[in-house]
């Protein structure tokens, strides 16, 4: 992953994470999503439901489950008087085919929104850019056939990977939030990536001040998207 100006290169580090088989890069064997997210609490009221979809970065590898930016967010978007439940639904190692592949079980957190975040495992293994996008496509048909507002949240690539597949890659994202009318997250990771005071030793995953950060940058999206189901909450009250 790389900052869209300016990054250091980091690709001697993902090679050797690659190579080595680290947690959160490396899909997780016989670890079912169920197992992975944390249980909903019945006794939380709640305006709704977001579920934050995603890979290691979502769930928080190497920080507490109070540290990742499900948490920040949900605990930044209360004190802001919108008390929705955030659920952390991401796996670390999944890859766009991954979260296709569960996304009927997130359908069952019975998400008002959901924060996609999900491609970066597929970029760092080689996958074809063409297989990320339609993957990225078929989640999100489903996810709207529900009535969820979904949020992408955009990635890119080290330019080591080579200029064509890092450009390919990057266009991925509005890409797909174009086709979809979707709210997009330009960079997910932006002011994080390639920062090392911001990320764990391994250089890839954010440290507990890295995820108050992109709470921070998927706060106005939550925002939009709260906006979004709201008038499509008014719409659907008209019609009846």
């Amino acid at each position: 992953m790389k900052r869209s100006s300016g990054m250091i290169s980091i690709l001697p580090v993902l090679a050797v994470l690659l190579m080595a088989g680290l947690p959160g890069c490396e899909e997780k064997a016989g670890r079912t999503a169920q197992e992975a997210a944390p249980e909903v609490s019945a006794s939380v009221a709640s305006a709704g439901v977001i579920a934050a979809v995603g890979d290691s970065l979502t769930e928080g590898y190497g920080v507490p489950e109070e540290a990742a930016y499900p948490a920040l967010l949900e605990k930044k978007l209360r004190t802001a008087g919108h008390p929705f439940e955030v659920i952390n639904a991401g796996i670390s190692g999944e890859t766009s085919s991954g979260a296709l592949s569960r996304i009927q079980w997130v359908l069952t957190l019975q998400p008002d929104i959901v924060i996609l975040e999900t491609g970066a495992n597929d970029g760092l293994r080689g996958i074809d850019p063409a297989l990320t996008r339609e993957n990225l496509h078929e989640i999100v048909r489903i996810l709207k056939g529900q009535g969820v507002v979904v949020v992408l949240a955009g990635m890119e690539m080290v330019r080591n990977l080579g200029a064509e597949f890092t450009t390919a890659f990057r266009g991925i994202y509005p890409a797909v939030a174009e086709a979809e009318d979707l709210l997009l997250i330009p960079f997910f990771l932006k002011g994080v990536a390639g920062d090392p005071r911001l990320n764990q030793a391994d250089g890839i995953h954010p440290n507990e001040e890295g995820h108050q950060i992109i709470a921070e940058t998927v706060y106005p999206y939550a925002l939009q998207a709260i906006e979004r189901l709201a008038a499509a909450r008014a719409r659907a009250a008209g019609e009846r």
